[in-house]
């Protein structure tokens, strides 16, 4: 097959270099002038190669070989260019670079119309705009306009004024919205993100699922007092309440099963004083887990058992749902044709879960999708260390290839 491992290589070292941050990791915001460059090297480097690109009224970027007829349904596989601030070069970027050389590959293999197009999701990172997976929510129909202009950038523009030059156009977002009938399905690759493949020294994996996502923000409320004077057992110290509760949360996925997890990420603390206990905290809660009734599950415990703290210590407790994403089961039937895809190719591969979330888990919703995944040195990223093996990169390209390639042939 004529995969080019270094033109992948070349690949993500020219998006790497479209940053905003040059040499402390990747970052660009969905719309900014980096973001554009490199959706710009994509769009080039497939122009090049016969085919032609065009922008969605979400945001997205779509490409596809010139020529192909219009009826004829096609494989859709991409990811995302938008980053965290300070990154890696491989997250999100991979899934994009490798459709790219398949239909580089395709061309200089005389197979001028591949059933594939290559799509790059607007805003998949959710740091631009406070939420994630904007344009494939949007591309589908399950966020709308008004929603859209209550979500704003760190310059204070609304998602629809900041991406009005590059696509965007809430007026259009009906008509340009996603047809099922158009695609066979799709395939998102991505790197892992998680230590478990490299540790294994397996290269590649299929994702047979992705975690759901439940995120909270907890507001605990005690009684601001002298540090010196107020005795611990006249204390309501919404700090210390809230350190209990951190550590509940920590425990609490050990009952929900393999693959669940429970992050505290962002907290506050008010009057934040050192000769002062604490009279507010705010702190954020992100639950995932592999099917909704782990997700439920948790979500009853959660609730009970912060409750249950807050009541102990004479606080008061209010827990807001700010986000529910719920757990994709990816298609079987896609899930087959990359297994016998990788058999063609020498290579048997092994199935995983996908803890984080990708636009495959919207996009699935929709159409049969599936993802491959590649493995991550030591589970490294959001951070520029973020690294994974060209070899592996290749070997993923090979497998996809062999699916697409075999599936336009049956056709």
């Amino acid at each position: 097959m004529p995969i080019c491992q270094e033109r992948i290589a070349r690949d993500i070292q020219a998006i790497a270099r479209a940053t905003e941050t040059p040499g402390d990791g990747a970052s660009r915001p969905t719309f900014s002038s980096a973001w554009a460059q490199a959706v710009e090297y994509v769009i080039s480097e497939a122009q090049a190669c016969g085919c032609h690109a065009h922008r969605d009224a979400a945001g997205n970027i779509h490409v596809r070989p010139v020529g192909h007829d219009a009826g004829t349904p096609l494989w859709l596989c991409g990811s995302h260019l938008d980053s965290v601030p300070h990154g890696g070069n491989f997250d999100g970027v991979v899934g994009v670079v490798v459709p790219l050389e398949l239909l580089r590959a395709a061309y200089d293999d005389g197979r001028k119309s591949l059933p594939l197009e290559l799509i790059i999701f607007a805003e998949e990172e959710g740091t631009t705009f406070g939420l994630g997976m904007l344009g494939s929510r949007t591309w589908c129909g399950l966020l709308d306009a008004e929603r859209l202009a209550e979500l704003r950038n760190a310059q204070g523009q609304n998602y629809l004024e900041a991406g009005s030059l590059l696509g965007v156009a809430a007026e259009r977002f009906a008509a340009d919205r996603l047809r099922a009938d158009a695609y066979r399905g799709m395939v998102e690759v991505h790197i892992e993100q998680g230590p478990g493949m490299w540790n294994r020294d397996q290269p590649v994996a299929i994702v047979t699922r992705i975690n759901g996502r439940r995120q909270y923000r907890a507001v605990i409320s005690g009684i601001a007092n002298h540090a010196g004077t107020t005795s611990m057992a006249d204390r309501c110290d919404a700090l210390a309440g809230a350190a209990s509760m951190i550590t509940a949360i920590e425990v609490l996925p050990v009952a929900l099963g393999q693959h669940a997890v429970a992050t505290v990420g962002h907290i506050e603390c008010r009057p934040n004083a050192l000769n002062v206990i604490a009279d507010s905290v705010h702190f954020t809660i992100d639950l995932r887990a592999p099917t909704d009734e782990a997700l439920e599950q948790g979500n009853a415990a959660l609730r009970c058992q912060l409750a249950e703290i807050a009541k102990r210590r004479q606080l008061k407790l209010a827990i807001d749902m700010t986000e529910m994403a719920p757990a994709t089961e990816l298609a079987s039937e896609v899930i087959v044709k990359l297994r016998t895809a990788a058999e063609r190719v020498a290579r048997s591969v092994v199935e995983t879960v996908s803890g984080a979330l990708h636009d495959a888990a919207i996009i699935g919703r929709f159409l049969p999708t599936a993802m491959l995944f590649i493995a991550s040195r030591d589970g490294i990223s959001h951070n520029p260390a973020e690294f994974s093996r060209m070899d592996d990169i290749a070997l993923a390209a090979r497998i996809l290839y062999s699916m697409v390639g075999g599936d336009d042939e049956a056709a």
